[in-house]
């Protein structure tokens, strides 16, 4: 292993605990307000508040991320099966503009990235990091090639290069381009820049949808 193999293993390491740590705290001070919002979910439409789906995180291990419910209750049945019907993974856009799998309260959760809020209980349990790259579905995951796998190389993400460079608007091969280049850069640092800028873009909402 070569010293700056070294050293990112120490600093990956102190990362996993600052997540938790901050998670933590997160969990406790937000507290009233997840009760607030999930109230708001359950009164807007039919359906539990939290919703769960499987997702590819470090070294291809499978888990089970938390969400906000922001969509209808079938749009699993939906997506799943336009994402079966995928046959450009470079030009894929996940999210469009007007799904009308989104609810009302659903809208508003996805501009202000509030949807994302049960994810800490993910950072909590080690499975997610604050900064990395999104997790990816199963079904997209299966047709990376070796290269793109790099990207399970690092702890997923609640925020990342990616989501402040473009968000939703981005195609998946722009997104893993962006991915690769974070894992290339990664230091404390680029960390802290990539938190700081997500809370101007959630601010503006730009890309989200």
């Amino acid at each position: 292993m070569n010293e700056q193999a070294k050293q990112r293993g120490w600093q990956w390491g102190a990362k996993n605990i600052l997540d938790r740590l901050t998670a933590l705290f997160l969990l406790v001070l937000l507290s009233p307000l997840w009760l607030i919002i999930a109230l708001w979910i359950r009164r807007d439409s039919p359906g539990p508040a939290l919703y769960r789906q499987t997702r590819v995180g470090l070294r291809g291990k499978p888990f089970t991320i938390y969400k906000f419910r922001s969509m209808i209750q079938n749009a699993d049945a939906l997506t799943k099966a336009r994402l079966e019907a995928v046959q450009d993974l470079e030009n894929f856009v996940f999210q469009e503009k007007d799904d009308p799998r989104v609810t009302r309260s659903g809208r508003f959760l996805r501009k202000t990235s509030l949807d994302e809020l049960p994810q800490l209980l993910n950072i909590l349990k080690g499975e997610m990091s604050l900064v990395g790259p999104r997790p990816e579905v199963p079904e997209i995951v299966r047709q990376y090639t070796p290269e793109q796998y790099r990207r399970l190389t690092v702890q997923q993400g609640v925020t990342g290069w990616a989501q402040i460079n473009g968000r939703s608007e981005l195609t998946l091969g722009e997104t893993m381009k962006l991915d690769l280049e974070y894992v290339d850069r990664w230091t404390f640092w680029f960390d802290a820049q990539i938190l700081w800028r997500s809370f101007r873009v959630v601010f503006t909402g730009k890309g989200a949808y």
